[in-house]
Formats: structure tokens, C-alpha cells, sequence
């Protein structure tokens, strides 16, 4: 089954883009201009082949272009400006962009072709392979004006220099969603997790973004009013996605149905990027059966890019936002056991996973209890795709500052739990116990996503545009 993301992840990265050269070359060397112009066309077409929204405002010569330019990027509200250093130009002319813009600004020096044909050029044709001279001029301008630098170079059609372009523009998306976004935080902490509890100023402090604080009557009210078809559509739904154990009682996954509409409206009604719940309960009241019910639709809201997970995990949740932005996943993970024969960590959770980076058809198993937690009902069973993968958590320090945790390792083959729970064996290259000492080292609490593919060199550019810090983990 194919997930489609909802209205609220569709937001796309606002790329502002400028391209210029110095202006007095112009009546020296004729030609020059109309070979730049063309290739900043060319790098406005490459530019709006990524999934981002790019304001072009044109081709800038001098200072006072330079400062008009400012305007209009910093009326844009842009996530990401990026800078074309077509030839020589002065750093006059991209400071104010710079610095009036609010956003983060890449520079990128793309020469027409690999190499100069020596042998014909004059000092114009050679004019056009020149921008990479100003990048020492901007990185000291842009130090001394407090404005920090990154660049890209290469030339027009390189690929390699495309993909680091694409990785900003990832990035900068992925910043856009934790400033702009809205995080639901539904319950209560699980009784003594220190390490989850979230001092919530914290998250627009360290990201932007707002936490909307809710009740569980919040979900029953939602609950109370699914009607039968709903769910028998959600369960006709549940039965495309997944495999039914036997083991499942139809009460159940009817109670687990009804919970996932009455999610769906919430995470609607209150325009959520994503959610983190728990709710202890007693005696089986409605709100136990509340929590108890949320496995089914968490999964499938993770799916479909809203990252959902329970103990009330908000910055699991923000971490998995963050995979889930970068086209990876991130499923809600936990160590459960170290194997030594195989040399693999053997990790994963209870409860929601995403369904969208299971290595196959996921299985809904049912369960008399769920361990540690009150409640009963149906639970997700999968592994995360084989191969390459990325661990990343969000810590926290002392002082209240989140830092991005990571680790690349690769899932593997192999014997699996049967017991309701996602798990994943995943070879680090190394010792099971000395990675498994480093992880915990790194400051990560005990929870984070576990994600397909190698994020490293993106999770770079997001510390670099957001100003975390990265810990990056190998034993």
C-alpha cells in the first residue's frame, strides 16, 4: 500500500535564489554577461527540479542591486537563500543578502564546464570560470559580519555538486518544519522516565515550532463520535496493510480501528506535524482503553509522515519528524538485547512503528498485556528494510540544549522476536557492547528513530543550518 502524505506535511522548503557578477565587465568583454545569464538559467532549471518552492530575483552587478535584491528575499521569508557567484563580484554585494534575509545562505561557485580549453581562451571566456575566486573574500566578509559561510563548488552539470546543493535544500526544508511546526503532546510522562520528561519552552527554544499540550479527552471526544462505517473503512484499510495474526481478537482490532479514526480527526483538527501520548489508566476506564487502542492508528499516521509515538516521547517524536523529512522513516526504537554470537544489536519498541520502512508486511499481533503498561489489544510485529541505516536521537544537555545523536550501522538477516514488538538486528561493524557503551555515552535518552539509509552527511547540513550539535557515535 502506497501512503500518502496529508496537507500538513506538504509544506515545501522556500528557496530564495540570486546569481550575479561584477558589472564592470560588462562593456569590457561583451560576450561575458549573456554566457553568465545562461548559466544562471541553468542553475534556476537544476534548482526547481527539488521538491522546494525557489524564488529567483534575477541577476545582481553591483551593490545597489545587491541591497534591492536584500529586499526582496527578506520579503520572501526564505528557508534557505543561496548565492550564485557566477565570476568575480564583491562581497558589497552579497553581505546585505546576507544578512538582511533571516535565513540561513549557501554560496555556490558552478563553473560552465569541468575545465578551462587553455589553449583558446581570453581573459573574457576565462572570466567565466572565475567564481571561485570571491569565495575567500565572502567567507572572510561574511566572519567579520557574524553571518556564517557554506559553499558548495563545482561546475554546472556535476552531479556530485548537486547532490551537496540538494543536501541544504533537504535540510533547510527540514529546519522550516521544526520552526513552523506544531507537536502534539497528549497524556502524561510515564511514571519515573527522567530522561523523556521535555521541558516544553525548551522545544521552540532549541527549534522553533509550538507544543500543543492535550488531554486524552481530547482523543475520547473524537473517539465518541466515529461512526461504524468509518471504521469499517479503517479496517478495511488495516487489512490491505497488514497481516493479521490469529492471535487477534476482532474486539480488539475493531476498538484499535475506531481509536485510529478518532486519531486521524485529531491530528486534523489540531494541524499536527506530530504527536507523543501516554496515559496510565486504571481498572480499564476509558482512558485506559484509549491508550491501550493507539498502536494501529500511530502506526499508520507514522506512515503517512506524521511521526507518532507513545511514553511520551516528544523529542523521539521530533527526531523521527526530522528522519521522516529527509526520506528515511525513523521508526520509534529502543534497545532490547545484545547478540554476541552474531555480532549484531538486536533493537526496536513495543507499540508504533513505521510501516512505510518495514522490510515486509507488517503483522498485527494480539496481546493479554501489554508489558510495563496497563491495557490490551493489538500490537505491530516487523523489522525495519535491510541494509543501510541511520540511529538518531535528541539529547539533551545539562543547560537545556538539544544536540543531534547518530549512528550508521546496517540491519541484517536473522532470528526475530514474536511478541508484538518491532525489531531490528542491526551490525555496527563492530562489538555489540563497545558500540552499545559509546550510544549510551553520547548524551541520547532511550528511545530514537531508527531510520533507512545513511543520513550523516544530511544530519551535517541540518546541524549546520540549525545550529545543533552533532554527535556523531562509532565504537
Amino acid at each position: 500500500m502506497t501512503f500518502v502524505r496529508t496537507p500538513a506535511v506538504a509544506r515545501k522548503p522556500r528557496i530564495g535564489l540570486v546569481a550575479g557578477g561584477l558589472g564592470a565587465y560588462w562593456t569590457q568583454f561583451p560576450d561575458l554577461l549573456p554566457q553568465l545569464e545562461r548559466s544562471a538559467a541553468r542553475v534556476t532549471e537544476r534548482m526547481r527540479e527539488f521538491d522546494a518552492e525557489v524564488i529567483d530575483v534575477g541577476f545582481i552587478s553591483d551593490a545597489q542591486e545587491g541591497a534591492a535584491a536584500a529586499e526582496k528575499l527578506r520579503g520572501a521569508d526564505c528557508d534557505l537563500i543561496v548565492g550564485f557567484l557566477t565570476t568575480y563580484m564583491t562581497a558589497t554585494m552579497l553581505v546585505p543578502i546576507a544578512q538582511r534575509s533571516g535565513a540561513p545562505v549557501l554560496l555556490i561557485n558552478l563553473q560552465p564546464t569541468e575545465s578551462m580549453d587553455h589553449a583558446s581562451f581570453d581573459t573574457g571566456a576565462w572570466l567565466a570560470y572565475c567564481g571561485a575566486c570571491p569565495l575567500p573574500e565572502m567567507a572572510n566578509a561574511f566572519e567579520r559580519v557574524g553571518v556564517p559561510f557554506r559553499s558548495v563548488s563545482g561546475h554546472l552539470e556535476d552531479e556530485r555538486a548537486w547532490q551537496r546543493i540538494g543536501r541544504w535544500i533537504r535540510a533547510s526544508g527540514v529546519r522550516s518544519v521544526l520552526r513552523n511546526g506544531r507537536h502534539g503532546l497528549m497524556g502524561h510522562l510515564y511514571p519515573g522516565m527522567y530522561d523523556v520528561s521535555t521541558d516544553l519552552a525548551m522545544v521552540p527554544g532549541n527549534l522553533g515550532g509550538h507544543v500543543e499540550v492535550l488531554e486524552f479527552d481530547d482523543l475520547r471526544v473524537r473517539v465518541e463520535k466515529v461512526k461504524d462505517d468509518e471504521v469499517a473503512a479503517k479496517l478495511a484499510e488495516t487489512r490491505e496493510v497488514f497481516e493479521i495474526d490469529g492471535s487477534v481478537v476482532e474486539d480488539d482490532l475493531a476498538w484499535a480501528a475506531r481509536v485510529s479514526v478518532g486519531l486521524d480527526r485529531l491530528v486534523a483538527d489540531f494541524d499536527l506535524d506530530s504527536l507523543a501520548y501516554y496515559h496510565r489508566g486504571l481498572d480499564a476506564e476509558i482512558h485506559e482503553r484509549l491508550g491501550a487502542g493507539m498502536i494501529l492508528g500511530s502506526s499508520l499516521l507514522t506512515a503517512r509522515s506524521v511521526p507518532t509515538c507513545g511514553e511520551y516521547e516528544l523529542r523521539t517524536s521530533l527526531a523521527m519528524l526530522i528522519a521522516d523529512r529527509l526520506g528515511a522513516g525513523g521508526s520509534f526504537t529502543e534497545l532490547q538485547a545484545l547478540n554476541f554470537r552474531d555480532a549484531v544489536v538486536e533493537m526496536g519498541h513495543d507499540g508504533p512503528g513505521h510501516l512505510a520502512i518495514s522490510e515486509r508486511r507488517p503483522l498485527l499481533r494480539g496481546l493479554g498485556v501489554y508489558h510495563g503498561k496497563r491495557g490490551w489489544g493489538v500490537s505491530v510485529e516487523f523489522d525495519v528494510g535491510h541494509g543501510p541505516v541511520t540511529l538518531l536521537g535528541l539529547g539533551q544537555t545539562r543547560d537545556g540544549r538539544y544536540k543531534l545523536v547518530a549512528s550508521e550501522g546496517k540491519v541484517v538477516g536473522g532470528p526475530l522476536l514474536e511478541i508484538g514488538n518491532t525489531t531490528s538486528r542491526v551490525d555496527f561493524g563492530c562489538d555489540p557492547g563497545e558500540w552499545t557503551d559509546a550510544w549510551s555515552a553520547s548524551g541520547v535518552a532511550h528511545h530514537w528513530a531508527l531510520a533507512t539509509g545513511s543520513l550523516l552527511p544530511d544530519l551535517r547540513a541540518l546541524a549546520g543550518l540549525t545550529g545543533l550539535e552533532l554527535v556523531e557515535v562509532s565504537a
